[in-house]
């Protein structure tokens, strides 16, 4: 599994010109069962991700193609984990 946290790069009325666009690709993510969960960091200068990907490359070019990512407005630290134990259910979220 694979966990990013954010950083912004601009200030928050830059960040928000690409809100919209940042939330519907974490939909298609969600349609596609890569993004597990996501928000914001408090307070409000990054974000973060939990990733359900098959391999690092694949997590990465995910990141890439964030609309944050592709106008500079975030930078993403990946976190890569092996996942050993979770709440009942969690597992069946990444069918």
């Amino acid at each position: 599994m694979f966990a990013f946290h954010s950083t912004y790069l601009a200030p928050l009325e830059e960040v928000d010109k690409h809100l919209v666009a940042h939330r519907a690709y974490l939909k298609t993510l969600i349609a596609e069962n890569i993004l597990i969960c996501s928000g914001p960091r408090v307070p409000r200068n990054g974000g973060f991700i939990l990733l359900n990907a098959t391999d690092k490359d694949e997590a990465l070019k995910i990141m890439a193609n964030d609309p944050y990512a592709i106008n500079g407005i975030a930078r993403y630290e990946m976190i890569e984990f092996e996942l050993k134990s979770c709440t009942e259910g969690f597992r069946e979220l990444l069918k």
